[in-house]
């Protein structure tokens, strides 16, 4: 009985209902649209630095990432060559052979990370290829290399010039071999861009001595919110006495660390903007309230008990306050989904910012379905908050004052 004297009420008086609901609708909307633009700027940032070079994970022999050396590889045998069968294309896994080594060229020497790659697999992650800006890109079979830019520019060389390495390969091995310049690319990351060279993981096998050997396996994800799932799933397939798997959280901290305090930043700014809304919403009940003085008096004179009546009047805030939460909800699926495939794009001045730091110069939105879970819950719960204040006016209502206006 209380539910349907609520729901009549509400719409006795339908402009009033329309503007509490609105207001309570237009709150969940800017909600969602805020946390959808952070949250999805934090997965695109999360992706262009990962696409950088580490990878979502990797997998390595136990202690390399604390240590990493050429005499801690392991075997590329074929349940690792075969890893992708358990997954689909969801993942990538990417195999590279990486050390140190001395390049020189005529009278310049420079210490650079040199890494053995599957060329077809490393372009799911870092896109050598789109990153050239001289020369060509590596195949399996090749015995050349690509250097990057900033390296090139200090030895001084170009493309298909002769590049001279020194090492020390597996457990001891002399390594050194010369090779031809075959591309030469531009990481947006300073410090890759001063000290990576790549070449064919066949030939870096050959050159470190380490047949059928490698040192990592980086993971690409297609969804990155699938990450925990599938280093859960990897712990069940390889042997975790033997091999460690390392997620992108643990080898760049620093990015989580200001993603975290971009979020408080952002958490500061929703609350922000819930006292707005707050006072808004408590405006419209504010009036609802006093509009309704009248009516309460009346009904408080001729018996009705004020319990009952707090019960019909919170009932009526809660039933507007989720046509609302629903009708924001509702509207701001459309926007956020427009935005998550067509994400806001700078021009000017702006693009050359974001394109020197190697980041799309877009704002993507997110869908994660917990923005809108979530904003939706702090709305109802500040609704429920703010309608103490018309259950206290009517348990402390005096009729006949109320009558009189």
């Amino acid at each position: 009985m209380y539910l349907k004297l609520a729901w009549r009420n509400i719409w006795r008086n339908k402009r009033r209902t329309f503007i509490t609901a609105g207001s309570i609708l237009f709150a969940v909307f800017f909600a969602i649209g805020m946390r959808s633009m952070q949250f999805g700027t934090y997965d695109k940032s999360i992706e262009n630095i990962v696409g950088f070079y580490t990878g979502y994970a990797q997998i390595h022999k136990l202690g390399y990432h604390d240590d990493p050396s050429i005499n801690k590889c392991i075997e590329y045998t074929e349940t690792l060559q075969n890893l992708s069968n358990n997954f689909g294309d969801e993942v990538t896994f990417i195999p590279r052979l990486e050390s140190f080594a001395l390049a020189s060229y005529d009278i310049a020497n420079k210490g650079v990370m040199l890494v053995g790659i599957d060329p077809e697999k490393e372009q799911t992650l870092t896109k050598l290829n789109k990153k050239l800006i001289d020369g060509d890109y590596i195949t399996a079979s090749d015995k050349s290399v690509i250097l990057t830019e900033g390296l090139a520019e200090y030895l001084k060389l170009k493309v298909n010039d002769t590049i001279v390495f020194i090492s020390q390969g597996y457990h001891g091995v002399s390594a050194a071999g010369k090779y031809p310049v075959k591309g030469i690319v531009k990481f947006a990351s300073p410090d890759l861009n001063q000290r990576l060279a790549f070449f064919p993981l066949k030939e870096a096998q050959w050159f470190y001595g380490a047949d059928n050997m490698i040192s990592t396996i980086t993971l690409s994800l297609k969804e990155h919110k699938q990450l925990d799932y599938i280093i859960a799933k990897l712990e069940g397939i390889i042997n975790t006495e033997e091999y460690e798997i390392i997620d992108w959280k643990t080898m760049i901290p620093e990015i989580l660390q200001q993603i975290e305090l971009d979020s408080k930043a952002g958490l500061i700014i929703l609350f922000i903007l819930y006292m707005i809304i707050g006072f808004g919403i408590f405006g419209t009940i504010l009036m609802m309230t006093t509009e309704r003085r009248y009516e309460f008096g009346i009904l408080v004179a001729i018996g009705m008990k004020r319990y009952k009546l707090s019960i019909i009047v919170w009932l009526e805030v809660l039933m507007m306050a989720i046509l609302g939460i629903i009708g924001g909800i509702l509207i701001s699926i459309p926007v956020t989904y427009y935005f998550h495939i067509n994400p806001i794009e700078f021009t000017g001045e702006a693009v050359k910012a974001f394109e020197k730091f190697g980041v799309e110069p877009i704002i993507p939105f997110s869908m994660d379905p917990t923005i809108y879970i979530g904003q939706a819950i702090m709305v109802f719960i500040m609704t429920v908050l703010i309608s103490i204040y018309p259950l206290y006016v009517v348990s402390n209502i005096k009729p006949v004052a109320a009558m009189r206006g």
